[in-house]
């Protein structure tokens, strides 16, 4: 296996640097139908090819999006963050996130986005991060409010997904909002990781 760097450590997962040996998983969790329920196109089917120049343009498009693994203490992939629509003038950028459902239930995703924001706030000098998820999507929204996001709004019936249109929910946490949620916890939100 190919060593990687590591971002930032947490205590059930880490975010390292997406490498290529792990677009093969990637694009196979992808292509799972339940996994993909929750993504922007249900439908979408891809090839290996296609993830491949998705993993040769993530260099190419470092200024506007980040991808990261994210991994568990055994340093398996078990999913990915991604930040995209970085806009450094307005200190914006969107999240998004998935974990391969071999590994739900087991709160990945929720110190994964924690640690995401970690990264926007302390280290990218973002003032705002915010998400978007389909209203049957439970689990997403349980991460997303776990972390500090508000709602801000939604498209009614603005998707469809397998289930039928649903809506689309908008979410957005702000740096002072997140710091005073780390100060309300004693900063443990922030600093029981270690980069």
């Amino acid at each position: 296996m190919a060593m990687r760097p590591i971002i930032l450590k947490g205590e059930k997962v880490a975010l390292g640097v997406i490498i290529k040996e792990d677009v093969q998983k990637i694009w196979e969790w992808n292509n799972d139908r339940e996994v993909a329920k929750s993504l922007a196109d249900p439908s979408d089917v891809s090839t290996l090819e296609e993830w491949m120049r998705w993993y040769e343009n993530l260099t190419a498009k470092k200024l506007t999006k980040r991808a990261f693994a994210v991994l568990n203490d055994d340093g398996e992939l078990v999913g990915t963050v991604i930040l995209s629509g970085i806009d450094l003038r307005n200190g914006t950028a969107e999240i998004g996130y998935f974990i391969g459902k071999e590994h739900w239930g087991k709160g990945y995703a929720s110190e994964a986005v924690k640690l995401a924001l970690r990264f926007c706030f302390q280290y990218m000098n973002l003032r705002k991060v915010f998400a978007r998820t389909y209203e049957n999507n439970a689990a997403s929204i349980k991460v997303l409010e776990k972390n500090g996001f508000k709602l801000t709004g939604k498209l009614r019936k603005h998707a469809w997904t397998p289930e039928g249109y649903v809506d689309v929910l908008f979410y957005d946490i702000m740096r002072e909002e997140w710091q005073a949620l780390a100060e309300a916890m004693g900063n443990t939100w922030t600093s029981c990781f270690t980069s």
